[in-house]
């Protein structure tokens, strides 16, 4: 186990919630690097990144949001089109547990396009926002846009039995997966590799913090952060020399 820095402080738009943000993780230099170097969570498919598995839907609003996207898909942009529209929904699929999900076709994600596909590598549904100009949080399944970061929900009673809800902002770690994560050949989010920003985490992700956080959470976590990498600066003035990365290190 690696020591973390959290704050704590109450939502600004819901005086039952407090948000406990893990400063270490969001203030560190991590940044998707999928078709730059990330290389996959299973060795014998590296080009697929964390795409292998699918996605689940959070809710049915997620489900209903994505099957509105997958209809504005066409074979030109989508390798799979074809499979994921040979019958109603034929892109989703319910896993042993019941729950839905995106469908694996030929060894990961139908939304995945292999590299080599004419209409571009990568996922179908961020190649869809970034053509229509919007951001992929509007596209694509809720996990996806927000993996790595992780948002949790824990109800708290006190002593005098009185409750709030504690909405955990952090990291989406190799054990969020369950004892699978375990079996990952290489995860993004603990490794060197993908902590090469030039800009903090909660810098770089700011739409998806405002999304999971509102934009007066975000506003006060901007102030912790940045009061967190100030003390950290003062305590070590040779990291401004450093990349700023995480402390985490991949163990795969």
């Amino acid at each position: 186990m690696v020591p973390r820095a959290f704050v704590e402080f109450a939502d600004p738009a819901d005086e039952g919630q407090l948000f406990r943000c893990d400063l270490t993780w969001l203030t560190s230099r991590y940044q998707c690097i999928f078709g730059r170097g990330c290389a996959g969570i299973y060795a014998e498919r590296p080009d697929d990144g964390c795409c292998t598995l699918g996605a689940h839907f959070a809710d049915e609003d997620d489900e209903k949001r994505t099957r509105a996207n997958v209809r504005l898909l066409d074979r030109e942009h989508w390798q799979f089109h074809d499979v994921g529209t040979a019958r109603k929904d034929a892109w989703v699929e319910t896993d042993e547990d019941g729950d839905r999900k995106t469908a694996v076709h030929d060894g990961a994600c139908i939304f995945l396009n292999r590299p080599g596909f004419e209409g571009g590598y990568g996922c179908a549904l961020h190649s869809l926002a970034l053509r229509t100009g919007r951001h992929p949080l509007e596209t694509k399944p809720d996990v996806c846009w927000q993996l790595p970061l992780r948002r949790t929900f824990r109800e708290v009673e006190l002593t005098d039995g009185t409750q709030y809800t504690e909405v955990t902002i952090g990291e989406y770690d190799r054990r969020g997966w369950g004892p699978g994560g375990h079996d990952f050949h290489w995860y993004c989010s603990g490794n060197t590799d993908a902590h090469t920003a030039a800009e903090p985490l909660y810098v770089t992700s700011r739409p998806e913090l405002v999304e999971l956080m509102g934009q007066g959470g975000y506003d006060e976590l901007v102030t912790h952060c940045e009061a967190h990498l100030a003390s950290r600066l003062a305590l070590h003035p040779a990291d401004r020399l450093g990349s700023g990365t995480s402390a985490t290190v991949d163990a795969g």
